[in-house]
């Protein structure tokens, strides 16, 4: 057996432990490196209720805010190589009817990078949804809203408002716009690892985004993507061998913005999902869903770890944060 199938089979076991445990229904786990070998693993069930099926290798996944990495933050670094938007320009550049009836408020003076690095006073979270599903309604909301201002915290409200920048640069919802090979912004039903028993749409969602903030808009920076084992790994392998994206881009992707961020992603820190023998030279994220990327430039290999922990129900301990770290350790161990 080699080495790195030894690894795989390694950081495979806690993930096979969870299924085993029933703490989550299934999973797929993938590893690739800066040459294109990869390795890509299946287990457990990818929907139980109402109708159980297998987990396989090519589900179908709700990404969740992997979206915020894999299809916001690149497109949002390119429009500023392009020079079409200034990171450090506040978003009424590209958005100036944000809280356009003060032209004081603190919320037209954060900019496209603090948004990028969760810099900003918005809220963590809020539930829009509740306001209705008419999509336009909704944006003028949001736009219009005043937000308390609060100590700045991981916030979905700063990837919505990037997808409103990007939905008027280019002139396209965001459903509208393509999403990169691999991926797209719904599934076949019996192609796609199931989420939650929904109470507030009333059925097993599979194939439709989760997120309930992203479905009332039809469309949203922060989530909605959809992608399988293969397509995560194909964009990974694309930033680790630089023809996913342009150098500047990827530089910025690993440029720290904090102690915990860069533009877009997270960075190693204590206790993050990567688990503690990452590198200084990696960036990941994770998705509500139970999905997440993480990318070893300096080792120069990527790992995704796919689940479907919220099916039927988010309201139980899964353990996803623990399971992330132990694969994140074998993956980074010794061979």
């Amino acid at each position: 057996m080699s080495a790195l199938a030894q690894l795989f089979d390694r950081a495979f076991a806690p993930l096979a432990a969870a299924v085993a445990a029933r703490r989550i229904p299934g999973g797929v786990l993938g590893i690739v490196d800066r040459n294109g070998a990869r390795t890509v693993r299946a287990i457990g069930s990818a929907q139980l209720v109402p109708n159980p099926r297998p987990m396989e290798e090519q589900t179908w996944f709700d990404l969740a805010s992997l979206t915020k990495v894999i299809f916001t933050t690149p497109r949002i670094l390119a429009l500023a190589e392009a020079g079409t938007i200034d990171l450090d320009a506040p978003l009424t550049s590209a958005l100036p009817d944000l809280r356009q009836y003060d032209a004081e408020a603190w919320e037209r003076k954060a900019t496209f990078r603090q948004c990028l690095g969760h810099q900003t006073p918005f809220p963590a979270v809020e539930p829009i949804y509740t306001y209705g599903r008419d999509p336009e309604l909704l944006r003028a909301f949001i736009l219009q809203r005043e937000w308390r201002a609060r100590d700045p915290v991981y916030s979905d409200i700063n990837f919505i408002l990037l997808g409103f920048a990007l939905e008027r640069l280019s002139g396209k919802m965001v459903r509208d716009i393509y999403p990169g090979p691999g991926f797209a912004f719904s599934a076949e039903p019996d192609a796609a690892a199931a989420t939650e028993d929904c109470t507030w749409r009333h059925r097993v969602l599979s194939g439709e985004v989760h997120d309930a903030n992203c479905s009332a808009l039809q469309g949203a920076g922060h989530a909605g993507l959809f992608g399988t084992a293969a397509s995560v790994l194909d964009f990974a392998q694309g930033l680790l061998d630089g023809t996913g994206a342009s150098e500047r881009s990827i530089a910025l992707m690993r440029t720290p913005l904090s102690a915990t961020r860069t533009h877009g992603w997270e960075r190693p820190y204590e206790g993050w999902s990567g688990g503690m023998l990452c590198s200084p030279g990696t960036i990941g994220h994770t998705g509500f869903t139970g999905t997440g990327l993480w990318i070893d430039f300096d080792r120069g290999k990527a790992w995704t770890l796919l689940t479907n922990r919220i099916h039927p129900t988010r309201h139980f301990d899964s353990g996803i944060a623990a399971l992330r770290q132990a694969v994140g350790d074998f993956v980074n161990g010794d061979y």
